[in-house]
């Protein structure tokens, strides 16, 4: 019987040894877990993008015609348009176009008897853009075509004239901002334009004929959906 004492005494040796190696592998109670956050999505300015945007114009009518027509100020709300090229590690150029719909309108009465107003009805722009990129910024200035359609109305009882005329008017426009990238297609963006336009003349067929250089400070903000 005495050969079967060793392996007797061996088996809860083994046993222990076992159970000690598994619970080394079990995970510690103590451990901290490492949190694991995926990385926003990259954002990329270069592409086509549409966009609405809206704000408010402040105009003036120039060559004394504003005491007939006034300083018509008013909300405007549009659309947007263009295309980003990006160059070198942070660097943009491109082209935008917009149309804003204005309900800029005003109007004086420097004597009784006499009486006039103005409004800008629509502004059309197509402007060069080049910028700087920041991460997810963009600092940019923009400037080329300016466009508006005006109308103006005067009321003379001296002569008894009265007259209603509507005209589009060309010339340029410059300005500044911001945009941010907040999502992988989505950008928002703040603005300043300054556009001066005219050139020409309303009722040149009368004694009343007044000239329409027209310019307009516009401060604006929009939100952008890019390709």
């Amino acid at each position: 019987m005495r050969p079967m004492l060793f392996p007797a005494l061996l088996a809860p040796a083994l046993l222990c040894a076992g159970a000690s190696a598994l619970a080394a592998d079990l995970p510690r109670r103590g451990a901290p877990v490492a949190d694991y956050y995926s990385p926003p999505p990259a954002f990329s300015w270069q592409g086509l993008y549409i966009g609405i945007n809206g704000g408010y114009a402040l105009s003036a009518f120039q060559n004394g015609s504003n005491r007939l027509l006034g300083e018509p100020n008013g909300w405007v709300i549009g659309g947007t348009a263009g295309y980003n090229y990006t160059f070198a590690p942070n660097f943009l150029v491109g082209v935008e176009a917009d149309f804003d719909f204005n309900s800029s309108k005003d109007g004086r009465s420097p004597i009784a008897g006499l009486s006039g107003s103005g409004s800008v009805d629509n502004t059309l722009t197509i402007r060069a853009r080049g910028g700087v990129t920041i991460d997810r910024a963009l600092l940019f200035v923009t400037g080329g075509f300016a466009g508006s359609n005006t109308t103006a109305s005067v009321n003379n009882a001296f002569q008894g004239f009265y007259g209603q005329q509507s005209k589009f008017l060309a010339g340029w426009a410059l300005g500044a901002g911001i945009e941010f990238g907040v999502a992988p297609n989505l950008s928002v963006k703040a603005e300043y334009l300054f556009t001066s336009v005219g050139g020409d003349r309303y009722f040149d067929f009368s004694t009343n004929a007044l000239q329409t250089n027209i310019d307009t400070s516009t401060i604006r903000g929009g939100v952008n959906y890019h390709f």
